[in-house]
């Protein structure tokens, strides 16, 4: 267990000279680099960024007699490799875009391509001739269902609340977490759709954006059942009990822990066994190419240059939204430890959806412990399962 502490102990010292030296006062800079910490973590003192590296150095040296499996030591190494490239960005060092993807989220990925994209649009095609929306352009045919399916503005905050109560009874199959609620609550201005506010046990739904009886469903299994709010409290329980170590207490942003942290909450509706219907089939696919888009809109800001202004109306035509709706949604694109975070969703939606779809049922109780409770980047739990 002690590595986990040091390196817990390690990453509270840098968020906390990260947070001494952030001038701004927005929403994002007041999350600093640990947004929740789910257990009391004493933060190590390091006078600038050069200590805090020569501490990672030491903690590196002793994986191989500290720790003793190899996933550990695996994951502890991709964790400490992150933060060294977030303290280069920290300090203004050039970083290619390219590396903080592969150092900071652990993805290959730079854009995603065409044939991933159009595998996408061929289900949401198909779904939509199955419900009868056969105008003949997909365009067309996603804002009729899109329109149909809308929710209005001053019923979506009871609509979100309804499917959190249904998400909750259902994750019961997974874990019981009936004693546990969180209360959806609006915003606005916000550089979110939602966000779990998990010490306050809130749901934030930002109002400026539509949403559909679907998208709603979505983001109460992302946001708390069987998503953030289930795994939150699980790795809670956890530290607490001694089963898992000290670093699983903290959420790090933009790490190597991220894809993970966001990919077990889009898997929500799968693991619920909820994708029952040809609406939802189209839902999950289009929220995969919207996510999808917006890792190539990331791209092309940071690594090809383009401003806002040439990405956006790209980004909206293929993936079927509005011009203010895509501007919102990469609202976070211009800040720059969150830069590369929008990976996290897609890549960690394919990394645990390209295991989870080779689970038999009769292992899913273990795939869920597994995956659950223990730290894991991308290539640990492609590399470790079974």
């Amino acid at each position: 267990m002690k590595p986990g502490q040091d390196l817990a102990e390690i990453t509270a010292g840098i968020d906390r000279l990260y947070r001494d030296q952030q001038q701004g006062e927005g929403f994002l800079d007041a999350e600093g680099l640990i947004p929740v910490a789910v257990a009391p973590v004493e933060s190590r003192s390091f006078g600038d960024y050069a200590e805090a590296r020569d501490a990672l150095a030491k903690l590196s040296e002793t994986l191989d007699s500290a720790v003793d499996t190899q996933l550990r030591r695996d994951y502890l190494a991709e964790m400490i490799d992150s933060l060294d490239v977030l303290m280069d960005t920290f300090e203004g060092k050039p970083v290619g875009f390219a590396e903080r993807l592969r150092r900071q989220i652990r993805v290959d990925i730079t854009l995603v391509g065409d044939d991933i994209l159009d595998a996408y649009r061929a289900t949401i095609r198909n779904g939509l001739d199955e419900l009868g929306y056969r105008d003949g352009d997909l365009a067309a045919d996603i804002a009729r269902w899109e329109t149909d399916t809308i929710v209005p503005r001053d019923t979506v905050i009871v609509v979100l609340e309804d499917f959190l109560r249904q998400s909750r009874q259902r994750a019961a199959a997974m874990y019981d977490f009936s004693h546990e609620w969180i209360e959806p609550v609006g915003v606005t201005q916000k550089p979110f759709a939602a966000y779990c506010d998990y010490p306050g046990r809130q749901v934030l739904l930002n109002l400026d954006f539509p949403y559909t009886v679907y998208a709603l469903k979505h983001l109460a299994t992302h946001e708390a059942f069987p998503g953030h709010l289930v795994h939150l409290g699980l790795r809670e329980r956890y530290v607490a009990d001694g089963s898992m170590p000290l670093d699983g207490a903290q959420v790090v942003t933009s790490s190597a822990s991220s894809a993970l942290f966001e990919g077990i909450a889009d898997n929500g509706m799968a693991f619920l066994d909820w994708l029952d219907t040809p609406g939802d089939q189209i839902a999950v696919a289009l929220q995969r190419l919207r996510s999808a888009l917006r890792c190539n809109a990331a791209w092309m800001m940071h690594e090809e240059k383009k401003s806002i202004e040439e990405i956006v109306p790209t980004i909206a035509a293929q993936g079927y939204q509005t011009p203010e709706t895509v501007r919102g949604r990469l609202a976070f694109l211009h800040h720059d430890l969150r830069a590369p975070f929008i990976y996290a969703y897609w890549c960690g939606d394919m990394a645990v959806e390209k295991v989870w779809k080779e689970v038999p049922a009769s292992e899913r109780k273990r795939f869920w412990h597994y995956l659950y409770g223990t730290m894991h980047t991308p290539t640990t739990l492609a590399r470790y399962w079974q």
